[in-house]
């Protein structure tokens, strides 16, 4: 470095350190504001015009957030004699005012080291260090980060959770007005036995049902309250969790510091049941894809829910199936990174777990619930070609397991019976004739025929003498879906609750707020 350089170094110090002490940076311990790449990377996410237009969103989302937990913790100091009232009260109601013009005069000031810290600052430059300066008292950034993360949370967990219900009563609406629509079930790509489409949603339903299950267990560790944990040791001050937990809509206290500031299981739980879902969601896609095609023409998707082509005038596209596989998948690489990250840090406070790790969680729970909403779309547009199905069933030999069966029931050991109906396939494809037909020429086979036998094997009769092992016939699918609704129902009620508590915790955390605000 030659000596010019080493003076505009110094200079840009020097400078630095000014700047600092005139933006609030100066800690004590640095004087300094952050190196400015460094922060474009770390902070600038939340300035006003920073990113795609959502700066200004994004700093506004977290202050709200932060000032959410200011109000209970302040409540709470005052409560407990730690904050005389009078204090509590000035910085409630200037809090309140803040949050009221949507932060607007915090804007547009520097923030050196954090929205937090530049937040706190401008509250002390307001009110002094006597009543601005309390605020932090009995806390730490990391239980603070590690508490608004968990309201951040809610909001796109608490709409995913109503959207995947809603699927779920879709999916079982649609089960039971189709229910009497035969279709093949198919295996390896081929025809396999008969079943309905009614059937075949009421599988997918419970699939659904029990991803929506999961993710409210997933959930449960948001509804824990971690403010009160401090770095990662507590607090000598004498605080009560327990109320904060109260006013902010939490179910209990963590009971453990360490636990409470190290962990965020609830990401890889909560993205580990969406890459669950996602998976069942990507499979049901590439079922209505294929069955969509003009090849097999098994369904037929609404015109609102289907594209063109711009060069060939014929087409109908089903893309939002191919939408919803891709979507689909973004929580399972969401989870990858994830655990990637938090597998890197010690268990305690680690910005590699509480930033890098959860800024995965987003888009892993946005995408998941446009994959989704848009499959809700699709089986509600979606009708099946009844004649096509059942042609497809007939031709596809679906009563053939069936008709063994019979012969096996008829005294005839299975493998025998296996090999007959085999043979007897094999006759019918040579000739071109159905299954029926090539049956009544073979003594064992015929011997079973009822009457004249027009009818037999046909497949509606025959997907509804499957009435055993979960299979669509007799009352087996009507019961299938009265357990499932009630399924649906009971976790619904759930979804409920918990948002409720939520949005009931709010309000009574702001008529708290303005009790104590009067009061004094």
């Amino acid at each position: 470095m030659s000596a010019i350089d080493a003076i505009h170094a110094l200079d840009a110090i020097a400078c630095r350190a000014e700047t600092a002490a005139r933006d609030g940076a100066d800690t004590g311990r640095l004087r300094t504001t952050l190196n400015d790449e460094a922060h474009r990377i770390v902070y600038d996410q939340y300035l006003p015009g920073s990113g795609s237009g959502s700066g200004q969103d994004g700093m506004v989302q977290e202050l709200r957030l932060i000032s959410e937990v200011d109000l209970a913790h302040l409540v709470m100091l005052a409560e407990r004699g730690i904050v005389d009232t009078g204090r509590v009260a000035i910085l409630l109601d200037t809090i309140s005012a803040l949050r009221a013009d949507d932060f607007a005069e915090l804007r547009g000031m520097p923030m050196p080291r954090g929205v937090y810290l530049a937040y706190e600052g401008r509250l002390v430059e307001r009110l002094g260090e006597r009543i601005g300066g309390v605020l932090h008292t009995g806390r730490s950034r990391n239980d603070l980060n590690a508490t608004t993360v968990r309201l951040k949370t809610r909001g796109p967990y608490g709409e995913l959770l109503t959207e995947v219900a809603e699927l779920a009563d879709i999916l079982l609406a649609a089960a039971d007005v189709y229910r009497d629509v035969t279709m093949p079930a198919y295996t390896h790509g081929q025809p396999a036995v008969p079943i309905t489409y009614g059937h075949y949603l009421t599988g997918v339903a419970s699939s659904v049902l029990r991803s929506l299950a999961a993710l409210l267990e997933a959930g449960r560790e948001i509804d824990v309250n971690p403010l009160g944990a401090g770095a990662v040791g507590g607090t000598s001050v004498c605080i009560d969790p327990h109320r904060t937990a109260e006013l902010l809509g939490f179910t209990g206290a963590a009971p453990n510091s360490v636990d409470a500031v190290a962990s965020r299981d609830f990401v890889l739980r909560l993205l580990a049941a969406c890459s669950t879902l996602g998976v069942t969601m990507a499979r049901v896609a590439r079922d209505l894809s294929t069955w969509t095609s003009e090849e097999f023409g098994l369904l037929r998707m609404a015109d609102d829910l289907v594209g063109s082509s711009s060069m060939m005038p014929q087409k109908r596209n089903p893309f939002l199936l191919e939408h919803i596989q891709g979507r689909s998948n973004a929580a399972l690489g969401g989870f990858v990174a994830a655990s990637s990250a938090m597998s890197t840090a010690g268990f305690t406070n680690a910005i590699a777990v509480g930033t890098e790790s959860v800024r995965h969680l987003w888009p892993g729970l946005r995408d998941t619930l446009d994959a989704v909403t848009l499959l809700r779309l699709v089986v509600a547009g979606a009708e099946p070609e009844r004649e096509r199905m059942e042609e497809r069933a007939v031709g596809g030999f679906t009563t053939a397991t069936y008709l063994a069966e019979s012969l096996v029931m008829d005294g005839m050991p299975f493998r025998k019976a296996h090999h007959l109906v085999g043979e007897t396939v094999l006759s019918a494809l040579d000739r071109g004739v159905s299954l029926t037909e090539a049956g009544r020429e073979r003594p064992e086979v015929a011997a079973l025929a009822p009457g004249d036998g027009s009818s037999w094997l046909d497949p509606a009769d025959v997907a509804a003498a499957y009435a055993y092992g979960g299979g669509p016939g007799a009352t087996s699918t009507e019961s299938a879906l009265h357990r499932l609704t009630a399924e649906l129902e009971r976790l619904h009620d759930e979804v409920t609750a918990r948002r409720t508590r939520w949005t009931n915790a709010a309000d009574r955390l702001t008529t708290t707020v303005r009790a104590l605000v009067e009061s004094s």
